[in-house]
């Protein structure tokens, strides 16, 4: 635990989180303000994919470079260890992040003009790549009660029979941390079924189970009777964005093909040299790594928590998964542009507003709770602080 710890600086070294919330937050002096939105966590990944990336710095040579069939073993046994999935190698195809991979499923299989679904509150990239490739955005809310979300199947129908293309899911999900349970992902595969709709199902997160296991949608049992393309990363798990890697999984031949087809219409190369060197080691030598991130983060959960729900007002649960805690402040009836202004000004602590993810968030505020236990403690400090103005 002494490794998740210990804080590193962050600042001046290029870090989004860090150095760019003047742009996000439209600020000009962020010196003091702590960052607690971006899903990118305070903490170094496994030294062994340290010790991995400086051994292939020791061959001087770094020219085009593919993932042999080490790279999708590890890939192989990681997913069939931890989630018992046992992914066929021959149907991974490498990207260079998740976004990406949306990107490039949306263009192959959608037309300009046609309807993409997800049910809202959702990441921002699910509605914003769509827009930018001139496709229709088709929003469905989440039931929620009590801060408990389910997915409105009688509503969602409805939709798919407006002549949808595409439906979008997050699995877990993003921003609530909800990990979806088989019988739900069943009734979504069916649907898409019926309604012949593309699932593209987005599980960069399932890594990270704080109190639910996750099902990976094409274990289901009606999975090889549906269109399903699933995103994966380690980029989430092991916190190396800046390495960029991702894979996309169609089993299904004929899809396959054809995001092979666009993939190499775009020149997409695969993964870069050192991004094969960490895929390879995060998922031979991460699993320690990870269960004790994962017991951090559990803490840290149970702290915010504790301290939030003792403020009059707020709400917030442990998510089955993620490192993001979804804070219900509807209940004090603050609007959210004075909320923010408040955490920015008075908390100095920059979180994202609920209304980032559609408007089916608004009431809420998203908090990244990865990084070590003295900042998290700050930054509740802070927030408590800015919430204590409103009384």
């Amino acid at each position: 635990m002494t490794f998740f710890n210990e804080i590193h600086e962050r600042r001046n070294s290029n870090s989004i989180k860090w150095d760019m919330m003047n742009v996000v937050y439209n600020l000009d002096d962020t010196s003091n303000i702590l960052p607690m939105w971006v899903a990118d966590m305070d903490f170094p990944p496994p030294p062994a994919m340290i010790q991995a990336i400086k051994e292939r710095l020791e061959h001087p040579v770094f020219g085009y470079t593919f993932a042999n069939d080490d790279v999708k073993d590890a890939i192989v046994k990681w997913f069939e260890t931890r989630h018992e999935w046992r992914i066929d190698p021959t149907t991974i195809l490498f990207q260079p992040g998740v976004v990406p991979a949306i990107a490039t499923i949306i263009e192959t299989f959608t037309e300009v003009g046609d309807k993409i679904a997800m049910s809202t509150p959702a990441y921002p990239p699910f509605f914003n790549v769509p827009k930018d490739q001139m496709r229709e955005v088709v929003t469905c809310d989440l039931t929620e009660k009590n801060g408990i979300y389910t997915i409105n199947f009688e509503t969602l129908e409805e939709v798919f029979r407006t002549g949808v293309k595409m439906f979008i899911l997050c699995n877990p999900h993003n921003p609530a941390g909800i990990v979806w349970g088989r019988q739900e992902l069943e009734q979504l595969v069916a649907l898409c079924i019926q309604y012949d709709v593309y699932l593209l199902s987005d599980e960069i997160h399932a890594d990270i189970l704080i109190q639910k296991a996750y099902t990976p949608i094409l274990t289901l049992a009606n999975a090889d009777e549906a269109k399903i393309i699933t995103c994966i990363a380690p980029t989430k798990t092991f916190n190396i964005a800046g390495i960029h890697a991702a894979m996309i999984v169609a089993p299904n031949k004929e899809l396959f093909t054809a995001l092979g087809k666009n993939s190499q219409a775009h020149g997409n190369l695969g993964l870069n040299t050192f991004a094969c060197t960490a895929v390879k080691s995060v998922y031979n030598d991460g699993g320690a790594w990870l269960d004790e991130l994962l017991l951090y983060l559990k803490n840290n959960m149970e702290y915010v928590a504790q301290e939030l729900n003792a403020i009059e007002g707020i709400t917030v649960k442990i998510p089955d998964a993620t490192y993001l805690m979804w804070i219900d402040y509807r209940a004090t009836g603050i609007e959210e542009k004075e909320m923010m202004n408040r955490l920015l000004t008075i908390g100095q602590v920059a979180l994202d507003p609920g209304t980032k993810y559609t408007e089916a968030g608004r009431g809420f505020l998203r908090i990244n709770v990865a990084c070590p236990f003295d900042t998290l403690k700050d930054g509740v400090e802070r927030i408590k602080k800015t919430l204590q103005t409103f009384k």
